[in-house]
């Protein structure tokens, strides 16, 4: 550690510390000579990672008040930003085979975490099991997954320090294989007998959509942030009415699943149509905050300290990556499919959008609309993934 106490302890510093990195992340990102380098390694990683490192050097403390508030007032509201603009009758319209791939990369994941966990148990601390939730739910559709069942269950800050250090460098490294694999997807497509026709037809429609943005406006602003804050307050209101199941289901996690569900439901109405100002891009703004939030609370030395975590996590991925490529080989699905799929699962919509567009340069919302599916799905499954791996500790 460089310095001996916390540089910054102030909230509000911590604050105006996690917003620079974040911005300085994404204006490096965006110069032309760097622009390789983050396709390889995007922002998100580096969002995680330099939080981290300043934990670690001890210029920003592994715990704050600041970390708890912003995961229960900032990440309901997210949330919403991030569903409701999603179509996805879209999603239904992309065909069996897709899903299918995708979902038994799901399965692929739930089952690893609770093969990892049953195999090391014994030699993790306590309450690991509630870490292995929380990245199940990570690795089924992203991070606000992940922040929202390690609130539900209570996960303490030395669990998922080295569950954040494992996420980082065996998720990544999985989205750089898959990366340098696009350069041989004719070869394998050929081989596996894949038809990948219908992928650029939807690639079309995404197009048009696209191009109905608008530049946002302070009207915008104003109704997005009232109309994320209101939805979301009225939901975790609501998730306190509601008694508390087991361990797992507490009255925090009835908020997140009403926020999900209704969110859905939203988004079949014209409520979707917060999208075309930027909801998505606002929602995402608050997620790499939040995500700083979470780096912080990590401490590199720790992995070092519980290496097993690491082994937890190679056992984890081994069963996913062979349960999507079984599933790819069956369905004779295109390889495109096994790693947007993947990348869905693992890095959520941060990161399937760049596997995607790896493989397809135009399909970028492929990968995002898979994300947001795999999100849907990632809070409720990885809380059975908890409850699942508390009852082999118990």
């Amino acid at each position: 550690m460089l310095f001996h106490e916390p540089l910054l302890t102030d909230t509000w510093t911590i604050f105006v510390y996690f917003s620079g990195v974040v911005a300085m992340i994404f204006w490096l990102s965006e110069t032309k000579a760097l622009s390789k380098f983050f396709r390889f390694f995007p922002p998100l990683i580096w969002t995680y990672f330099i939080p981290m490192i300043g934990t670690t050097l001890g210029i920003t403390p592994a715990e704050n008040p600041l970390y708890g508030w912003m995961r229960k007032m900032l990440l309901p509201a997210v949330l919403v930003m991030l569903l409701v603009p999603t179509d996805v009758r879209f999603l239904l319209r992309l065909g069996p085979k897709a899903i299918l791939v995708m979902l038994c990369g799901t399965l692929g994941v739930m089952l690893g975490g609770v093969v990892g966990f049953a195999i090391f148990h014994q030699w993790l601390p306590p309450d690991t099991w509630t870490g292995i939730g929380a990245l199940s739910g990570s690795w089924i559709g992203g991070s606000t997954n992940f922040l929202a069942i390690a609130e539900s269950v209570n996960a303490p800050a030395s669990i998922l320090g080295p569950l954040i250090v494992v996420d980082t460098v065996i998720c990544y490294s999985w989205l750089g294989i898959l990366i340098a694999f696009s350069a041989y997807q004719d070869k394998i497509d050929q081989w596996n007998k894949a038809d990948s026709s219908a992928i650029e037809e939807i690639n079309l429609e995404l197009e048009a959509i696209a191009a109905k943005r608008r530049p946002i406006t302070v009207k915008d602003m104003t109704l997005m942030l009232g109309f994320a804050f209101a939805v979301s307050t009225i939901c975790m209101v609501l998730g306190r009415q509601l008694p508390p199941l087991g361990r797992v289901v507490n009255t925090y996690t009835w908020g997140i699943l009403i926020i999900t569900g209704l969110s859905l439901l939203l988004s079949f109405t014209p409520a979707r149509k917060i999208e075309y100002c930027g909801a998505s891009a606002l929602g995402y703004t608050g997620l790499y905050l939040l995500l700083a939030s979470i780096g912080a609370q990590a401490d590199l030395t720790a992995v070092t300290e519980v290496p097993v975590f690491f082994l937890v996590g190679l056992v984890w991925i081994s069963i996913h990556i062979i349960f999507i490529s079984v599933a790819t080989r069956l369905f004779r699905a295109p390889l495109f499919l096994l790693a947007t799929g993947s990348m869905a699962n693992m890095g959520g919509t941060a990161s399937a959008p760049v596997v995607a567009a790896a493989y397809q340069p135009s399909m970028a919302p492929f990968g995002l609309l898979l994300a947001v599916f795999g999100a849907f799905l990632g809070t409720p499954l990885g809380l059975i993934v908890a409850q699942i791996c508390a009852m082999i500790a118990s």
